[in-house]
């Protein structure tokens, strides 16, 4: 791969009522170009990652990027959409312009401000990223849809109830030390086991803590050819990048293989020349705790029908053998989509570079990325490897 990433910023992901998208991206985008150290008029080209679907009234956003900054008045700015890897479709074409040489140094920002739409609404416009003549009645919206996934994947290789609570209490914990979690609390396995007045069951065997959260917030990255990265302070270089679309009905597949995740992974592994045992930690898609568990699956990390012994054996913890989430994962860190698949990718960045404080993981070299958009339908992998 010959794109890099050179410099970054992210905004605390949670309610922002006082803010708009605008201001999320305005805030991202100056931050970002003054942690990489460079003017605006050096930027060839924007990228933004803005899902939207009746979450924001202005629809037509890719020129907002512009009002950050004066100087970046006329530069090309498109708006990309992939469900909720928005984010990563917004690295990836931010990617295939600098190995197309058309562009040196691209600014790739994801966005989403989601609280301050109803609740009922917020389910409706999720929705819309599953295939509506058929899913789109689901009781519960989309948290139905993987509440069935999850009622499924009991049906087939028994109830994981520990598995999912043990997901759910470990990207709680490492959330603690990520100042740009939505919730910093460790809120135990326990906790997340049981059902209470605090934890109800929600959709089938999910209860509120295998749920991710509704989000506002941004994250930005600056993305430059190899030859101007190792010119700058750090750079972080994309090893491999594969994106891997799969049908939109769930008719249409084993949900509970998640091929399209499978097939993104083992193309990345092949791109980049590793194994899952060369990765010193993963941010894989949480969106449901039963997402991250198939996940592990698909990903190789465990065999079908056994990602529960990998969890319940501390496997993914931080001190495991390949920490999943270190984050928090969207399940503790929050996820306004289309914000989502670029923090990833600055969450990783800075475990590279060692400047992840309270989430390092320990002599961090090389780093994988799953953002996965509707159910398993997008499905993004980056490989990331510092290089300066």
């Amino acid at each position: 791969m010959t794109a890099c990433i050179v410099g970054w910023a992210h905004t605390p992901f949670g309610k922002h009522p006082d803010e708009t998208v605008e201001s999320l991206i305005g805030k991202v985008v100056t931050e970002a170009l003054e942690h990489t150290d460079i003017g605006a008029d050096e930027v060839d080209e924007i990228v933004l990652g803005h899902f939207n679907a009746g979450f924001s009234a202005q629809d037509f956003t890719a020129s907002l990027v512009l009002q950050a900054n004066d100087r970046l008045r006329f530069k090309p700015a498109t708006r990309v959409e992939n469900a909720c890897a928005t984010g990563s479709a917004a690295v990836r074409q931010g990617i295939r312009a600098i190995e197309a040489r058309a562009a040196r140094i691209v600014l790739v920002v994801g966005v989403e401000q989601m609280t301050t739409t109803p609740g009922p609404e917020v389910g409706e416009n999720l929705l819309r990223a599953s295939y509506l003549p058929e899913e789109g009645d689901t009781p519960a919206g989309f948290v139905g849809v993987f509440g069935n996934i999850a009622a499924k994947y009991f049906q087939r290789h028994g109830e994981q109830w520990d598995a999912l609570a043990f997901i759910a209490a470990k990207n709680h914990k490492n959330g603690t030390q990520n100042p740009y979690a939505q919730i910093r609390k460790d809120l135990g396995f326990d906790f997340c086991r049981n059902e209470s007045e605090k934890n109800p069951f929600v959709a089938g065997p999910l209860k509120r803590t295998d749920c991710s959260l509704i989000s506002d917030g941004a994250a930005a990255l600056v993305l430059a050819d190899t030859a101007t990265a190792l010119r700058m302070p750090r750079a972080v270089a994309f090893r491999a990048n594969e994106h891997v679309q799969d049908y939109l009905p769930m008719s249409r597949r084993d949900i509970l293989l998640l091929e399209g995740c499978e097939e993104a992974w083992a193309r990345a592994l092949k791109s980049a020349s590793v194994t899952l045992d060369d990765l010193s930690f993963v941010e894989t898609h949480d969106c449901f705790t039963i997402a991250e568990l198939i996940e592990y699956e698909a990903m190789g990390l465990a065999s079908r029908g056994n990602g529960a012994k990998i969890a319940l054996e501390g496997q993914t913890a931080k001190d495991g053998r390949l920490p999943v989430n270190p984050s928090g994962g969207l399940k503790a860190k929050g996820h306004p989509i289309g914000a989502t698949g670029v923090s990833m990718h600055v969450l990783s960045a800075m475990q590279l570079t060692g400047e992840a404080g309270g989430i390092q993981v320990k002599d961090a070299k090389l780093g994988g990325i799953y953002n996965m958009g509707g159910t398993g339908v997008a499905n993004y992998v980056s490989i990331l490897e510092r290089i300066k």
